[in-house]
């Protein structure tokens, strides 16, 4: 399989926060992009700098050596690829397609089993981390799962938005460790939540107290970005609750379609739905905090 590299003609669909940003530096990096999105205004931008736009996932697929996707959940993914007008209509055999959405590992498996059969195209599942300053500055973490050759082929096109490439396995593999990876995001917000509600019920300062934990084991990213969020109050989205209650949701079957004991898992998946039911589904995820807080009586 030849390997895809600038200038080739490649596509891309699904410009949200993180697709936008990653569809830039694609173009960036020197590849000819065609775009397309449920609505036009989210592509001006990108038309400035050149790119094409599509009228339809098929459109943008025709012609181009690599498709990328970034779309919200599992039955977008499939009503772009499979729908009236999708990509499948519009590509050729031996394309790469790559979905960046984080959705279900079992249909994902499906989908890449259908589009070889149905069209010689290959896809892979690459959901991402690193929120939108990783998809802004081009060093997102990829969770790569199919065809190894067809991972192989797209590096050029990997590397345009990612920094760490990582090839798990077959199709659905890279979803399955994404579920891993927001599982651990969020039980670690839910456990900052509880230390620092814990902390301010006995009458440490919540600063004080965050700053002495990230100099011992405890530290990570979650204390040190999460919890600043937590302590200040300020839950502006960066990654809003209810996409990470669909995330943590997509964690909970991924456990329960492999059989495995998932305590935590399930408890975390709980409280998002809480949390969303609390009304801040448009807030950060890190709101969390408050919800907890709310329920250990802590005011302010």
């Amino acid at each position: 399989m030849d390997t895809i590299s600038p200038p080739a003609q490649v596509a891309f669909v699904g410009l949200g926060v993180m697709g936008a940003s990653m569809a830039a530096n694609i173009a960036k990096a020197g590849f000819r992009l065609s775009v397309g999105n449920r609505s036009r205004g989210k592509a001006e931008a990108l038309e400035a700098v050149g790119a094409t736009w599509a009228a339809s996932p098929a459109e943008a697929a025709r012609g181009a050596v690599c498709v990328g996707l970034c779309l919200p959940d599992t039955p977008d993914v499939e009503a772009v690829l499979f729908g009236p007008g999708g990509v499948a209509e519009g590509v050729a055999p031996g394309t790469v397609v790559i979905d960046f959405s984080t959705i279900a590992a079992a249909p994902t498996a499906g989908f890449a089993k259908r589009l070889l059969e149905e069209r010689g195209a290959h896809l892979l599942d690459s959901p991402v981390s690193g929120g939108p300053a990783g998809a802004r500055d081009g060093t997102l973490t990829l969770m790569i799962g199919g065809d190894a050759a067809a991972f192989e082929a797209a590096r050029p096109f990997l590397e345009a938005v990612g920094k760490t490439l990582t090839h798990l396995g077959p199709p659905g593999a890279g979803q399955v460790c994404k579920s891993a990876n927001q599982l651990l995001v969020a039980a670690g917000v839910l456990a900052v939540s509880e230390a620092l509600a814990l902390g301010r019920k006995a009458g440490l300062d919540p600063a004080a107290m965050r700053q002495a934990l990230m100099g011992g084991s405890a530290r990570s990213f979650v204390l040190e970005n999460h919890a600043k969020r937590i302590i200040e109050g300020t839950f502006q989205p960066g990654f809003r609750a209810e996409l990470m209650r669909k995330d943590t949701r997509l964690s909970l079957s991924a456990m329960r379609d492999h059989g495995v004991f998932a305590p935590t898992t399930a408890v975390v998946a709980q409280m998002l739905e809480a949390l969303v039911n609390s009304g801040r589904g448009g807030m950060d995820s890190a709101s969390l905090g408050a919800l907890v807080a709310e329920l250990s009586g802590v005011e302010g």
